[in-house]
Order: C-alpha cells, then sequence, then structure tokens
C-alpha cells in the first residue's frame, strides 16, 4: 500500500493506493489543494477511482465535488451525508476495492450524523470522530453520546496496534495508534459514557472561523457565492418535523406545501419523492420564491434527502416572509426509513 499525507497542515488530505495495479482514493481532500493532489497522482503515475469526505466539513470546502467533475473519479459518503452529487453512499461495513486494497468502511456517527472511519491494511483513518489526543467537537449537528458509542465500541474494538490518522491535527502529530488512544486520550481514557457526555456538552468552543462559508457549502455542494446562505443562528429556529407527524397532516383538511429543494436527479432517484410535492431546487430557491407566493401565509415543509439543505432553505423562505415554514426532520431518508410512501 502506498500512504501519503499531502497537505503538511492541520487539515489533512490522504492519498491510498494499490501499489500493484495503480489505483488510488483520496481522502478529505481540500478544495485549495487540487492540483497539488492532480501532479501528485500524475507524478506516481496514479489512477484515482474514489474520492471520500469522512463526514461534511465545518471548517473548510471539499474538493471531491470539483474533483469529479475534473477526473471523473467517483465521490462517496455515508448515506446519512445531505449533499447531492455524491456517487457511492456507504454504510456500516461497506468495503471499497482499490485495485487489491479492500478499504472497509465502520460508521462513526457523533462528531456529524455522517461521519465514517476507514481502515485498510492496519491503518484506520478516524476522520475528526477520534483525534490524537482528543475528539471532534459534537456540537454541530452531532451528539456526543454517540461519539462515544462509536470510539468505544468500534474503534477502539480494534487492534491496539492499528494506526490512527485522523482528518485534523493541531499539535503537529502525525498519527498514533488505537492502544495509545486508550491509554492516554485525555477525553476518553477511564472516563463513562456520562462522563464524556459532560465534558463534550461543555467545550465551550467558538465556532469555526470559516463556517457560514463552509458548512452549508458542502452541505450543498453549491458554490458559496451562488446563494446567500442565513445564519447559523437562522437555522437553529427552523421548526423540525417528524416524518409520521408530516404523514398526518397530509391527511388534514388543509394539508402544507410540501416543496422539494433537492435536484431533479434525487427527486426521481432512489429515495424517490413524496406524491404531491413540488419540485424547486435549493440553488434557485431566493430568485424564484416569487412563484410561492399563494403560500406565504399558509403551512409550507420544506424537504431534502437528510433534512439539511432543506433546513438551510426553510430559513431562507423565513427570511423573505413565509409565515409558516417547518423542515421535514431527516428529510428522505427518514420518510422511507418510516416505510411511508412514495413515488419514483
Amino acid at each position: 500500500m502506498l500512504l501519503r499525507e499531502l497537505n503538511h497542515g492541520k487539515c489533512k488530505t490522504y492519498l491510498v493506493a494499490c501499489e500493484v495495479t495503480s489505483h488510488a482514493a483520496l481522502i478529505d481532500p481540500l478544495r485549495g489543494g487540487i492540483e497539488r493532489y492532480l501532479a501528485v497522482a500524475a507524478y506516481l503515475g496514479l489512477h484515482i477511482d474514489y474520492l471520500i469526505d469522512t463526514h461534511t466539513h465545518a471548517d473548510h470546502r471539499t474538493a471531491i465535488f470539483d474533483l469529479r467533475e475534473l477526473i471523473g473519479a467517483r465521490t462517496v459518503m455515508h448515506r446519512a451525508a445531505p449533499a447531492p452529487h455524491v456517487d457511492v453512499h456507504v454504510t456500516d461495513g461497506a468495503v471499497l476495492e482499490i485495485g487489491e486494497l479492500r478499504l472497509r468502511v465502520l460508521a462513526t456517527p457523533g462528531h456529524t450524523a455522517d461521519s465514517i472511519s476507514l481502515l485498510v491494511d492496519g491503518h484506520l483513518f478516524t476522520g475528526d470522530t477520534l483525534l490524537i489526543g482528543g475528539t471532534g467537537r459534537a456540537d454541530l449537528g452531532g451528539d456526543p453520546g454517540e461519539e462515544y458509542d462509536s470510539i468505544t465500541q468500534k474503534l477502539f474494538a480494534l487492534p491496539d496496534a492499528t494506526i490512527v490518522l485522523p482528518a485534523h491535527d493541531y499539535r503537529g502529530n502525525s498519527h498514533s495508534t488505537i492502544g495509545g488512544e486508550k491509554r492516554s486520550n485525555p477525553r476518553l481514557a477511564g472516563k463513562s459514557r456520562e462522563a464524556y457526555v459532560r465534558i463534550m456538552s461543555h467545550l465551550g468552543l467558538p465556532l469555526p472561523d470559516r463556517i457560514q462559508e463552509v458548512m452549508q457549502p458542502n452541505q450543498s455542494a453549491l458554490d458559496d457565492d451562488s446563494i446567500a446562505f442565513p445564519a447559523v443562528a437562522q437555522l437553529t429556529e427552523v421548526r423540525q418535523l417528524e416524518a409520521g407527524a408530516l404523514a398526518a397532516l397530509l391527511d388534514s383538511a388543509t394539508p402544507p406545501l410540501l416543496l422539494d429543494v433537492r435536484e431533479a436527479e434525487e427527486y426521481a432517484g432512489e429515495l424517490g419523492h413524496i406524491a404531491g410535492s413540488r419540485l424547486l431546487p435549493l440553488k434557485t430557491l431566493a430568485q424564484r420564491a416569487d412563484e410561492l407566493a399563494d403560500w406565504r401565509h399558509a403551512p409550507v415543509i420544506a424537504i431534502c434527502r437528510a433534512g439539511v439543505r432543506s433546513t438551510t432553505a426553510a430559513a431562507i423562505l423565513t427570511s423573505l416572509g413565509f409565515e409558516q415554514v417547518a423542515n421535514l426532520k431527516g428529510g428522505m431518508l427518514a420518510w422511507n426509513d418510516h416505510g411511508l410512501p412514495v413515488e419514483r
């Protein structure tokens, strides 16, 4: 196995390649590093098959969608990832073949709902779930209890010699081991689940410096200058509606407008859409909001894949004077998981 870290900074991007076949994958590429990544791959004579994000990043723009357009490689994220244009949605236990290498997916939610770790040849790419001497924050749509379970039940179940390669490091470290993190990670060593949740709930960390420019563009795969994204505070104010509650509303005498803000190919894709829903992609929502004028004072439910882009849509509509906008929590993933009817 050929393994290189390509950024030499706080944010880590890993190139993993099969030395027999020269097939490769990029893990957590940064948008600002595209030229470097392509140059290294060309120099080494590698063919990049997969572009993998271990989670939806909140502190830098992802490069997987730009690279997908440039070189035709397949994008990979967890099933719960909110972004469109993901070619391969993986779940726990999935295996990606890179030449003769087998990259095993471990679902490790907690830092984010879509967090994964990747295991190949004794090396574990942990994203922002397990860091060297730390763990990823869980206050940006994550869950500290889930993170503790992911680390202690899945990652710490691996052999102690397993090499840990995180997506970030702020102390100049390059790697650690599972055994080392078990023994000395201050957030985990000797800590119960309850203690860990308490620690993570009181970190008091500021928001990432560029979160307004980064998180929602990564969630939507839209350039940050093509849409005026709402502030994080506006997102937290959006009312969230469970799938079962929406199903009951649709049977009422005055059902709401169902506004699906995904891309057209998603609307007709594997998850389908709710009967009677109206397709209005997020990227054109603000410009076309006047088309919804009749619903300005009536209930509107925004819908997307995972309930993330639609939260952005709901906040945008609210800022434009729509008075009764809510979001389908969990999006079409939750709707399908509840066994509710869809059209395709």
